[in-house]
């Protein structure tokens, strides 16, 4: 097994590159540390990559990446996943900070990329925006959630944090609550990308951005039952829904085996479970029609 340490970034498909470069740049407030015409790559405020947006015909996301050890040699990784089955790939120079990457896909058909070692990318410095600390989380519509976080638990290295009765599994492979999540749904397709804010101050701020560029909130704020993250939802103009959030339950330490306790903590102490019922949220209005919304 390879054990993934953090995520890195994500690459989306668009069919409108300089639309989407606007809104991560004018929105979310990355910086913009490479383009050609086809491609372009965007950094947080501390110069480690987040997004790649490639040219295409669809709007989605194709690719996730993840740290693993800097101790893990990347040919030896993909003897390991030859063992499992898997094909893979090592290549070279793939986006800007990282040197090698070992490439393979997951059931999905996303491209998932494995990196030991990089580097801070150099940033423009002066960025409009919300400027969130990093790239939080991924969420996808599958038709198997479970087989799907087996793949991930046994590929990966990633564990439970938490499920929804049957429908709904949130997976982490470091101390965040949840790093990558799969509801059940009809066919692939993303459900949502999450950015990390620092706190209540941000969160309020990141809204007024979404003010001042005519983006209606599609959900929220709200305090999630399941990593216990303060929320808020909205569309981009790719259609993809955004989450930015605060306050998510952390596990600082695996043996332990519960998250550090809050005070909004239904379970003393808040272990992984499967939740069921409503309410599951601790606070906040139900989302809206246009955060439950089917997109073609």
């Amino acid at each position: 097994m390879i054990k993934a340490r953090r995520f890195g970034h994500a690459t989306f498909e668009t069919t409108d590159l300089d639309r989407d470069i606007a809104y991560y740049e004018n929105v979310v407030g990355l910086s913009l540390v490479a383009r050609d015409q086809r491609r372009a790559f965007l950094a947080t405020e501390v110069g480690q990559l987040a997004i790649a947006l490639e040219q295409g015909g669809a709007q989605r996301c194709t690719r996730l990446s993840f740290e693993v050890s800097p101790e893990l040699d990347l040919r030896d990784a993909a003897r390991r996943l030859a063992e499992r089955g898997i094909l893979s790939d090592i290549v070279s120079d793939p986006v800007p900070g990282v040197a090698q990457m070992l490439t393979f896909s997951d059931p999905k058909g996303s491209v998932i990329e494995l990196f030991s070692r990089w580097e801070f990318v150099r940033t423009s410095g002066a960025v409009s925006g919300a400027r969130p600390n990093k790239l939080g989380h991924l969420a996808f519509v599958v038709p198997d959630p479970k087989a799907m976080a087996e793949f991930y638990i046994e590929t990966l290295g990633f564990a439970v944090a938490d499920w929804i009765e049957d429908w709904f599994v949130f997976l982490r492979c470091c101390s965040d609550h949840h790093t990558v999540n799969f509801v059940q749904g009809p066919a692939n397709r993303i459900h949502h990308i999450a950015f990390e804010l620092r706190d209540s101050s941000h969160a309020h701020l990141a809204c007024d951005i979404l003010g001042r560029n005519g983006i209606q909130i599609a959900w929220g704020p709200v305090r999630h039952g399941p990593g216990h993250n303060i929320a808020t939802y909205h569309r981009n103009a790719a259609g993809h829904l955004v989450e930015m959030f605060i306050d998510m339950d952390e596990m600082v330490d695996e043996t332990l085996g519960y998250y550090e306790p809050r005070p909004w903590h239904r379970d003393r102490p808040q272990r992984p479970k499967v939740w069921t019922g409503l309410p599951r949220d601790i606070w906040g209005q139900p989302p809206t029609p246009e955060f439950t919304r089917e997109r073609e």
